[in-house]
Order: C-alpha cells, then structure tokens, then sequence
C-alpha cells in the first residue's frame, strides 16, 4: 500500500467521537441545486434552507462560483463550502496528467531511504500514456510512430460526461481534428478563439475487463476534508456503470467509432459490493485473491492520486470536497485511472441511485459535522469510520480495523438504506421506510452484482 514518514495510526471508534447536544443546531444552508443534495440538507434536523448571499452556514456553490468570488470572500469561522480553490489541479484532465507525471519524476529521482526509488515511482503509474494536445504534438506523433495501429482516445480537457470524446487510430484524424469548426477554442462569450481546443490523447485500453461481453467502469467516491494533513475517507459504496453495447475490437468496428465520435453510454447501473459477493470474480475460486488485490489496488489508486498533488493543493479550513473517481479495470485486473470530478454527479436516476447517493451524502455531512456534534479533529483525531466512509489516510495510511482479512474497506458491506422520500416525491413516513429497510437487507439486493 502508501508508504509514508508517518506512522500507522489506530482507529478511533465512532461512538467515542462526542455526545450529541439536547436540542438540534441551526444550520442556515445555501445551494441553487435541486436534487439530491437539497434533499438531504432540507432533512438534516436543524437545517434551514436560506437566499442570503452573506448569511449562511454552508454553501454548497458550484465550482464557477469557486472561480469567480473566492478570492473576494471573507468566510467567518464557522462557515464552509463544499470545494477547494484550486480542485482542478486534481480535476482537470491535462493538469491530472501533469502532476501525475510530475509525482513520478520526483519519487524516481528521490532516495530510497527517503520512501523514493523507480519501484515506488511505478505505483504513480495510473493513467494510460497520455499526451496534451496540440502542445505535446510532436512528442505523440513519435509514439504513434513508434506504436502503428494503436488506438488512441481523444478527451477534451475541459469537458465532463463523455462529450466531445473520440477515438483515432490514423495520424490523419488528428490534423482532422485540428481543422474541425466544432472543436475549436472557445472564449468566455463562446466564440471561437484561434486553435483547437486543448485535447488529452491517451491510449485506449483495449483489454478491459467485461461482463457479460460490455465494458463498464467505476465510481467510487474520495471525500479530502484536509490537505494538511491530508486527510481521506473513502465510502464503501461504489458503483459500476454499464456500455449499452457490446464491447469489440474488431478493426470494422473501430473504424465506425472513429469517423461517428461517440461517447460512452452508461445505461444500467449496479452496486459493487464486497469482493467475495461480486459475481464476475467468483468463479473460478482460485480468482478470490486477484479480486481482493485488485480492490487494494482501486484504494491505493484513489489515494496516491490525492498524494501527488498534495503539495501543490491551497489549503482552507473553511473547505472540504467529495470527488467522484472513474476507474476501469483491465483483463488482469489491474485498475485504470480515467478520471477524477470535483461535481460528481448526485441527480439520481432510479430509486436505488437515490438512496445510495443520499445515503453518501449523509454520511458526508456527518463526517464534515457543522453540527459541531463532535470534537474537533485538531483535538482528538479524526474519527476513523463514519456511516459508509472509512478513513484511509491521515498524514500517512491507516490501518484498517480486519487489516488481517483485507486491506481496503471498499466494497465492505454497507446497507442501502431507504431514503425518506421516494425518488422525485416527498418525504415518506417512518413506517413506510423501515418496512422497506427491513425489506431491503432481507432479499439482498445491497450486497449482489450483476
């Protein structure tokens, strides 16, 4: 796992964080969101929805607000938002790139006795090969040469949820692409600046691992509620989102993905749960351990991406932020970084995408706490499991309470939970939602796949 100067701490128990007070605290909350994530403020006792743009308690703001009033704002000591300034040196696809190349250089050139070395640099290795068009043109054009017929995908820097994402396996596409009205720059009043919009091109990973012949791949969710220390919980609920197509490398095939720039389409979703209950990996038998390795792996993935920008990271007490990770896993089970999101998707789409991502969501405001329900992590340490969220990682790695069984809490049983309200509705009555808890853990759809 993450090496590190620090020592290993113990975990803390839940219930020893604090006692909690007599009557609720208010929280005056501000969002212009509509989804799930009012929804859980709306229901958090004490919280009271407010239009105030100065008197408030927390803000969840988008990151174009970050951008633009950060800078001018003062916060009091008891107010929080949901992100950190410069998130995008984590979130931008070409900064991504770039800090990860920039962790191995350093960790390679380090001493070994200083935790550096070209071993320990191999495990910055996350991302595909991965270039940052046009500035990086000529270095792509010697390893497209150097690698003929490969497959590439194209990935605009600065866009989310599949657009504009294409693959090429002819240099000729790319000059194609260079020339193309629709991806040229674009200014702040939208129109077309001089060159093409910067591009990251990575190899295209054509081993992934399928079932049932799709591709899919993962979001799992990180919450950083420090970056000095660094500190990480990572939510036990993950989940895998589905192509809506057959997966094919077949050369007819990837010609028409080339010249029709599709994007993925993620159309059934299912929950990934414990290692020894996920279906795919449970026959043969003898694929139980590569399972579990491969979910250390997802972990290890998650925080070393969260390690190399540490350094560069401005911190503020008034900010946490939950970022959603998108991973694919290869034919050997080795996991893949495609991305990282500082507004991960929380609409939901179906009844069980509503009560796990408010479910995660709760769990979040428990461990950010402007309840103030308990002491503060300055005092006694952050508390080591909170709801569905472990901590992972505190100035060093922390150990896992069953560290002789596994090594990571991802993917550990956590029930779902019914929300209290229905999908899109109102708020259910308590009856309503402990019969369907009740319901819920009896047929097992918490814990099985697809």
């Amino acid at each position: 796992m993450i090496s590190s100067n620090s020592s290993t701490i113990p975990r803390r128990s839940e219930t020893a964080a604090g006692t909690e007070a007599d009557q609720p605290r208010v929280i005056r909350f501000r969002t212009s969101l509509r989804n799930t994530v009012c929804d859980v403020m709306k229901d958090r006792p004490g919280w009271r929805e407010t239009e105030s743009e100065t008197e408030w308690d927390f803000f969840w703001c988008d990151i174009h607000w970050l951008h633009e009033f950060y800078d001018g704002l003062y916060l009091r000591e008891d107010q929080r938002i949901n992100h950190f300034k410069n998130h995008y040196e984590l979130t931008r696809k070409d900064l991504l790139v770039k800090n990860m190349k920039r962790m191995m250089k350093e960790t390679a050139k380090a001493p070994v006795r200083h935790g550096g070395g070209k071993e320990v640099a191999a495990h910055y290795d996350l991302i595909a090969t991965s270039y940052v068009l046009p500035q990086e043109h000529a270095l792509f054009s010697e390893e497209f040469k150097r690698h003929p017929g490969t497959v590439w995908i194209m990935k605009p820097v600065g866009k989310a949820q599949g657009r504009g994402i294409f693959l090429i396996n002819k240099m000729s596409q790319i000059n194609g692409w260079r020339k193309d009205p629709r991806l040229m720059a674009r200014g702040e009043n939208g129109e077309p600046v001089e060159g093409p919009e910067a591009y990251i091109v990575q190899r295209y990973i054509e081993r992934p691992y399928l079932i049932g012949g799709k591709k899919f791949d993962i979001r799992a969710y990180a919450l950083v509620t420090c970056w000095n220390p660094l500190t990480v919980y990572i939510h036990r609920h993950a989940f895998c989102r589905f192509s809506n197509t057959q997966f094919s490398m077949d050369a007819k095939d990837i010609s028409n993905m080339c010249t029709s720039s599709p994007t993925l389409s993620h159309s059934h979703r299912s929950a990934l749960t414990n290692p020894s209950s996920l279906r795919p990996f449970r026959h043969p038998r003898n694929q139980r351990r590569p399972c579990l390795l491969s979910f250390n792996q997802i972990e290890e993935l998650m925080i070393r991406a969260l390690v190399s920008v540490a350094k560069i990271m401005i911190n503020d007490k008034h900010c946490f932020e939950l970022y959603g990770y998108d991973i694919l896993i290869d034919q050997d089970l080795r996991p893949w970084l495609l991305e990282i999101n500082a507004s991960p998707s929380l609409t939901a789409e179906t009844q069980w995408d509503y009560d796990l991502k408010y479910g995660l969501l709760n769990d979040m405001f428990d461990v950010v706490d402007m309840e103030r329900k308990c002491p503060p992590p300055s005092e006694a340490g952050p508390r080591t499991r909170v709801g569905g969220f472990d901590l992972v990682y505190y100035d060093g790695p922390v150990a896992h309470a069953n560290a002789s069984v596994y090594e990571t809490m991802l993917g550990a049983y956590h029930p779902i939970k019914p929300a209290p309200r229905k999908f899109g509705k109102k708020k259910r009555p308590p009856a309503t939602i402990a019969a369907e808890s009740m319901d819920l853990n009896l047929t097992g759809s918490t814990s099985s796949a697809p």
